[in-house]
Order: structure tokens, then C-alpha cells, then sequence
């Protein structure tokens, strides 16, 4: 005999109650991650920047072999080592905002989400700049027009005599 009080496994509050996910966030604790994990996304794109400019210092002195005499080589190609590490910052971003949806913390996994195309945007430009900075510019044609020949001579002949 069983009480009408008492729940039989499988009634829907149950089954909402166990498809919820334990670790859903309440209150304002998903948009405050959010917020903290942008933050934290902020300094270490700074501390990355920061490392890749003193890296990019560098770079022409290690270019020249650490003579100071020596002249730094004329072009020395580009870096790509700044779109592979922001490259490698929007994978875990994206990871991260992909865990953070499956959790259930949506507000903090639309952030993520906000970042990661944000970095991936600047990965791409850089490098589409990159290699448009690599591109061989084509030559321009001579816009210089000879002065005719007055001898009555071939262009050659003009151009030995100097006239």
C-alpha cells in the first residue's frame, strides 16, 4: 500500500529535478565568471603582447649575430610566431567556452564565445597582412619616353652617342 505523499521514481519532478545539472550556476555567478574569466583572458593577451614585443626587439640583434657592427639584413621575412600564439589563446578560449556551454553556464560560455571569434578575427588579419606584406610588389613599367632619335638612326645608335 503506498501513501499519496509518497513519489514513485519516474514522476516528471523527478525527472527534471535529475536532468538538471548539478553544477548549473545560480544567482549571478555565471555573468561573474564571465566577467572574471574576460578579465583574465585581458592579462595574459597583454602579457603575451608585452613578451612579443620584447621578442620582436630582439629580433633583429639575434638577426645580426650579436655584432653590433654588422647591419641588420634588409628584410627579414615575417614573424609568425605572434598569429601562433594568439592562434593557440583562441583555441583555449574556444575550448573553454565549448566546456562551459556544455555545463550549462551560458552566460560565461557566450562570452567565450565573443572572445574566441574576436581573437580569431585578429589572427586572420594578421595574417592576411602578413602575407600581403610578403607578396613580391610587381615592378612598374619605365613611364620614361626617349626623346627622338635626330641622326635618322635606330633607338640604339641614339643611345651610344648620348643623344
Amino acid at each position: 500500500m503506498t501513501h499519496s505523499e509518497s513519489r514513485l521514481p519516474g514522476r516528471p519532478d523527478e525527472r527534471a529535478r535529475a536532468a538538471r545539472s548539478p553544477s548549473a550556476p545560480g544567482g549571478c555567478a555565471d555573468p561573474l565568471a564571465g566577467v572574471l574569466l574576460v578579465v583574465a583572458e585581458a592579462a595574459a593577451g597583454a602579457l603575451l603582447a608585452i613578451w612579443l614585443m620584447v621578442r620582436g626587439l630582439a629580433r633583429p640583434h639575434e638577426a645580426t649575430g650579436g655584432k653590433l657592427s654588422a647591419p641588420p639584413p634588409a628584410d627579414p621575412g615575417m614573424d609568425w610566431t605572434p598569429v601562433a600564439v594568439f592562434a593557440v589563446l583562441a583555441l583555449l578560449v574556444a575550448c573553454v567556452a565549448a566546456k562551459l556551454l556544455r555545463s550549462g553556464w551560458y552566460w560565461s560560455g557566450g562570452t567565450q564565445v565573443v572572445v574566441a571569434v574576436a581573437l580569431c578575427v585578429l589572427v586572420l588579419a594578421t595574417a592576411v597582412e602578413g602575407s600581403l606584406r610578403e607578396a613580391p610588389e610587381p615592378t612598374p613599367a619605365s613611364t620614361y619616353a626617349s626623346p627622338p632619335c635626330r641622326s635618322g638612326g635606330d633607338s640604339d645608335e641614339c643611345a651610344r652617342s648620348g643623344r
